[in-house]
């Protein structure tokens, strides 16, 4: 962002309480954290139920902001302070809508592509490796972490510099209009639907009803020149491009597919499928760490051809993330960064280089000689499912022991859910399932059901009864999956068995 303070108060619909002293300055970042303030910032007070940011400006201005917005009336002190400092203070109806109309401006001056994606569950990882893979070449700037939401998703806008060439925005969805809501002020040209799956069904009821709602995400894309990057693996792919109406509107697709029938079904697509661009995995394994190894290919993103036919590109590649399903997260970062005209050998170097975030599969060495994997960040029940088949496959000289946690955000339809990633566990190697919340339970249930000897399922009920547990089981050799929602605090569980 690089406004100066008489645009900042022009855009959100704002007043003067006190002028900056030069109103060519211009404001270079944004942040409601005050603890994150630096030179040239400008300072965002969000009132809260606990905190109000209001409460900081002094310590804002001190900090080297030079605005603040405000949406109460502010002490004299405060103002005699940015007097004192050349500051402007801007009084706007409200400080958290005024982040969306900074970024709704800021989006104008940018002259590089912006890309949003979507998805039930892999939305960071996927926006981590589409990042990496585009950084390798270009100018990048993307979501920090998981601020996917009202104000994460504009403060990535604000972020970027005028000349930035790719911008890439995570997008969240609790309900449906929101990615909409979103999408009015990206106004992304390019979009990726990473997989339609279970999570937020609490509020929108089906799996029909979030492939609606993910959608909204391709609908937005401008007619004639966006780009719909769509999972061919996910059954709610031929859903979500007719509900956006992507052939209608030309609006190209392209397909990217993990999975292990990747080749057969585009063996069997019609012509019009196979002239589609694509990328796509074959020959996929894992090593002995989990980490996925597999050819990569790609075919319709050149100009390059044999006869009438276009060159099938092919690579070899490998991951330091864990899981299979990081193949399909994979193969659509490979699908940007072809379509933004890198070769498949500099996109499969790139994804060699893409490291695990912390919280998400990450895997550490305890000190009493056994392996933890860190999955706590957050949790859903295709994740979760994910999750455990990923563990299973980690080799290790001792047993498998999972510490699993409630999810949120299923509704009514959360003991089902929790009973459904049970049976899943119940199929798998796993030595023992601790089970940890009140939700939780029916993990424990669906598993017994499923025919998981009872003397192998736990069920605890706090953090310290399940660190008791496994204080008692757990031996060197052995390793331990820590997965729940993050409302859970099952880094807990994580920090206990490390240290």
């Amino acid at each position: 962002m690089r406004l100066n303070a008489k645009q900042i108060a022009r855009c959100t619909g704002g007043t003067f309480v006190v002028e900056a002293i030069d109103p060519r300055a211009l404001l270079t970042g944004l942040t409601w954290d005050s603890r994150d303030v630096g030179p040239g910032d400008l300072y965002v007070a969000l009132p809260g139920e606990r905190v109000d940011g209001h409460d900081f400006l002094a310590a804002a201005l001190r900090a080297g902001a030079l605005g603040a917005l405000v949406m109460q009336p502010v002490d004299e002190s405060v103002c005699l302070l940015a007097r004192e400092l050349g500051c402007a203070l801007i009084d706007v109806p409200d400080t958290a809508a005024a982040v969306t109309d900074l970024a709704r401006e800021w989006r104008t001056h940018l002259q590089g592509r912006v890309i949003a994606l979507t998805g039930s569950t892999g939305k960071t990882t996927t926006k981590n490796l589409v990042r990496d893979v585009l950084a390798s070449a270009h100018t990048v700037v993307a979501t920090a972490g998981n601020q996917n939401n009202e104000l994460g998703v504009p403060k990535t806008l604000l972020a970027a510099e005028v000349d930035t060439q790719a911008v890439v925005v995570e997008m969240g969805m609790r309900g449906a209009g929101q990615i909409a809501s979103l999408c009015s002020f990206v106004r992304p040209d390019w979009g990726i639907v990473v997989n339609v799956g279970e999570s937020h069904i609490e509020l929108l009821g089906s799996r029909e009803n979030i492939a609606r709602a993910k959608a909204e995400l391709f609908r937005e894309l401008p007619e004639g020149t966006g780009r719909a990057f769509v999972n061919a693996a996910d059954d709610y792919a031929d859903f979500v491009r007719e509900d956006a109406r992507l052939d209608v509107r030309r609006v190209e697709t392209v397909l990217f597919d993990g999975s292990s029938e990747a080749k057969r079904r585009r063996d069997g697509a019609s012509a019009s499928e196979k002239a589609r661009p694509s990328v796509w995995a074959e020959r996929v394994e894992l090593d002995e760490q989990g980490r996925p190894r597999f050819e990569l290919h790609a075919l319709g993103f050149g100009e390059d051809t044999v006869g009438d036919q276009p060159v099938e590109e092919v690579a070899s590649c490998t991951l330091d993330l864990r899981g299979l399903h990081n193949v399909s997260n994979a193969c659509v970062a490979a699908a940007v960064g072809r379509a933004f005209g890198m070769t498949l050998d500099a996109v499969a170097a790139a994804l060699a280089g893409a490291a695990p975030e912390a919280g998400r599969q990450e895997v550490l060495r305890a000190r009493g000689g056994f392996t933890v994997v860190n999955d706590s960040y957050n949790a859903n029940p295709d994740s979760m499912r994910a999750s455990l088949r990923t563990f299973c496959a980690l080799k290790v000289p001792g047993r498998h022991i999972a510490v699993l946690g409630d999810m949120g955000e299923l509704g009514d339809f959360a003991p089902a859910c929790h009973e459904g990633v049970g049976q899943a566990a119940a199929v798998l190697p796993l030595d023992r399932l601790v089970c940890v919340g009140e939700l939780s339970a029916h993990i424990a249930d669906g598993a017994q059901a499923a025919g998981m000897d009872e003397n192998r399922i736990v069920r605890a009920a706090t953090i310290a009864d399940v660190l008791g547990e496994l204080d008692t089981c757990v031996e060197p050799g052995d390793a331990v999956l820590v997965k729940a929602s993050r409302f859970m605090g099952l880094e807990r569980v994580v920090e206990g068995l490390v240290n």
